[in-house]
Formats: C-alpha cells, structure tokens, sequence
C-alpha cells in the first residue's frame, strides 16, 4: 500500500473516533504525525526521499494561507482586533526578543555555527501559528482576548520575520531571494505594503462583490462557499506575483472581507473552507510525519534539541511577559500568552526554504532544528491545550460555586 492511500485510510479511521480523541487530548495532529513517523521509519519512504525539491513548499503555503483566512474571520475589531498597542508589543517587542535570545543560545550552544546560521534557525524556531491547536481560536474556554491576540499574532507574525529570515537565509549563502543582506533588508518595506494591498482590496473586493450578488439572487450558498475556499489562495497568490508577504495578505483579506460583508459570513459559508484547510492540514502533518525521519540521519544532536525546547518554553514565554509589562493584561493572562504559542506550518515553510536552497550541515542543521520544535510543538501543545483549558474552566466553577 501506497504512503497516499495508507494517509487516507489513517484520515478516515481519525473520522471515526475524532470526539473520542479529542476528549482524551489527541488531536488530529498527533495522530497524522505519529501514522506519517511510522511509515516513514517501517517502508521505503518516498515522501521523504522527495523533500529536498520546492514541490512541497507551495502545497504547505497554501494550506497556511487558507488556515490564516478563516481564522481572521475569528478576529472582531479590525486589524489588531482593538488591541493595536498590545499586538504590537507582542509582534515587535516580544518575537523580535526572542528570536535575539534564541540566536545567542544558538551559538552559545554550538560555537562552530556562524552567527547567520544561528539567526536562520532562530528565524524558523520562533514564529507561532495555531496549526497544531486550530481548535484553539473557537475555543470558549481560553478568554476571548486572549484568543484574538494569539490570533493576530499568528497571521502577522510571519511577515514581520520573513525579511530577517532571507537576510539570515543570504548570510547563509543562498542568494536565490536577495543578492546580498542589505538587498533583503531593503526588500521589508515594499514586501509590506504589497501584502497589505494585495489582502485588503481583494478581501474588500471580494466582500462587496458577494453583497451585490446575494441581494440580487445570483448566488447560492453552494457557491458563496466554494469562493470562501478559494479567495484567500487569491490573495496569497497576487500578493507573492507583486513581491509581498502571501501570508499577511491571506489573513489581512479575512479581516477586510469580513468587515465590509453586509451580514458577516455565517458558519454555514464557512463550513466548506473550514473542513479543506482540516483535511488539507492532516494531510500537510502526515507528509511532515513522514519526512521528519530524515532527521535520524544525523543522530541524536542535543544541542539543537535543547534550542528547540528552549525556543517552545522560556524563550518565549519571557519575552511575551516582558513584552506585556504596564499594560491591562493580567499575569495569568500574560502566562497564558506566553504558553499557547504553538510553532507549526510557518516553521515548516520556512524550514523547507532553507533546506531547499542551502547545502551541506548548515542545510541540515536548520531541517534538524524545524522538525525537533514542530515535533515537541505537536505533542505539548496538541495535549497542553486542552489540559490548560480543563484547568481554567476548573477554576472558573470554583470561582461560580465560591459566590454562590
């Protein structure tokens, strides 16, 4: 049997116990991952084999763009959600810290490894997405602010660090995304303003036009449903051919899209996006599963594995407090911040990238490093999600029983 049909037969088998799963803290992520480990350690694996080409790249940036779309229809209150100040302090405070205290720790713990090569792995170990707990932005249990601000993080995140990964990509050696590190550099403003044109008049565009169709009975839900699939793919593709962020623009055309629709898209239009972006995202943990075996090649290097775990725990979780010092937001609050910050389809992105354009230990190095913190990411926050959440809502009917 195929590693495709054997994907297909663990996916359907997870359909069948998913709410039982997902009462024992096993999400979907687990399983794919782990089913993708299995085969890729017990065949001949394929997939692995064909990771080093730029195939599987753009598959994992498009379900990355449509995850970030339907997750910025979660987001109430405009670009930062109301909560500009803080979401800045979080984007420009606090991941910036970080990705400084990881690239010291980096070279502190390999003192071969050049000082670019150590941004580069920073630059792929420290941005969060919620891939690994998707379930996390709807779920009632976590405080809504805290919800939107991980939200807003993760769909903007990544184009704020994307310019400091090419610079530290061409420190490296590659010179495929800019000539040299101030080219990269000088590329941030205008990759910007690109993606923010690109998302915000396309999601505008798409809005209104959907409003003049459905007043005047043009369009069935059928069909409003399928173009809520394909909008986002859209804006990632226009914003990547004008030079921008295609990941900023996916989620900024989620924002202006549901802002200027007349009645807000309901669950229901929705319900088709949500179930692709799911099923392309077991598919995108089985194939990272599968691949993830290259990693055995190089043996057991606890150097990069105490990086990865340091980059999941204490550094970020220090920077987001420091980061939210003086500001509304409570200490558990902060902590919680601070802890849900899942690493999953834009460290694979990224760590892809470096993998397919660089050469040698430095190439490996970064695959290394990616797959050991989206592997820990997958099991803590996979199971820590829903432990963290039992525990508030424990606290919460202490709380209720407490005034009563």
């Amino acid at each position: 049997m195929t590693p495709a049909l054997i994907a297909i037969v663990v996916i359907v088998g997870w359909t069948l116990v998913a709410g039982r799963l997902s009462r024992l803290q096993i999400s979907g992520a687990i399983v794919m991952v782990v089913a993708g480990l299995v085969i890729g350690l017990t065949t001949n694996n394929s997939i692995g084999n064909a990771l080093d080409t730029d195939a599987a790249e753009p598959f994992v940036e498009l379900i990355l763009a449509l995850l970030l779309f339907v997750d910025a229809i979660e987001v109430r209150g405009g670009y930062f959600a109301g909560e500009r100040r803080t979401s800045l302090r979080l984007l420009l405070i606090a991941m910036p810290l970080s990705v400084a205290l990881a690239t010291l720790l980096g070279v502190a713990l390999l003192p071969p490894m050049a000082v670019g090569v150590a941004l580069l792995i920073a630059c792929v170990v420290t941005p969060m997405d919620l891939t690994p707990a998707s379930s996390l932005v709807r779920d009632r249990r976590f405080p809504t602010r805290v919800r939107h601000l991980l939200n807003i993080e993760s769909g903007y995140n990544d184009g704020i660090i994307a310019p400091l990964f090419v610079f530290a990509l061409t420190l490296a050696g590659d010179h495929k995304h800019a000539s040299s590190p101030a080219e990269a550099l000088e590329q941030a403003v205008p990759s910007a303003l690109w993606a923010v044109l690109a998302g915000s008049v396309i999601g505008l565009l798409a809005a209104r036009l959907t409003n003049f169709t459905m007043r005047r009975g043009l369009a069935t839900e059928q069909s409003i449903r399928i173009s809520l699939v394909l909008i986002p793919i859209l804006a990632y593709g226009c914003s990547v051919q004008l030079g921008g962020n295609g990941f900023v623009a996916a989620f900024l055309c989620g924002i202006a899209y549901k802002a200027a629709r007349a009645d807000g898209p309901g669950d229901e239009q929705l319900r088709l996006a949500d179930d692709v972006s799911a099923l392309a995202a077991l598919t995108m943990w089985f194939v990272f599963g599968c691949a993830a075996v290259l990693v055995f090649e190089l043996g057991f290097v606890w150097q990069i594995v105490v990086l990865a775990l340091a980059a999941l725990t204490v550094l970020r979780i220090v920077p987001v407090y420091l980061a939210l010092l003086r500001t509304d937001i409570g200490p558990r609050d902060r902590l919680l911040i601070g802890v849900l910050g899942p690493r999953g389809t834009a460290s694979i992105v990224f760590g892809l990238l470096a993998f397919n354009e660089l050469d040698g230990m430095v190439a490996n190095e970064t695959l290394y490093a990616m797959t050991v913190t989206v592997l820990a990411s997958v099991v803590l926050h996979g199971f820590g999600v829903g432990l963290v959440a039992q525990r508030l809502n424990r606290r919460e009917a202490a709380k209720d029983l407490e005034f009563d």
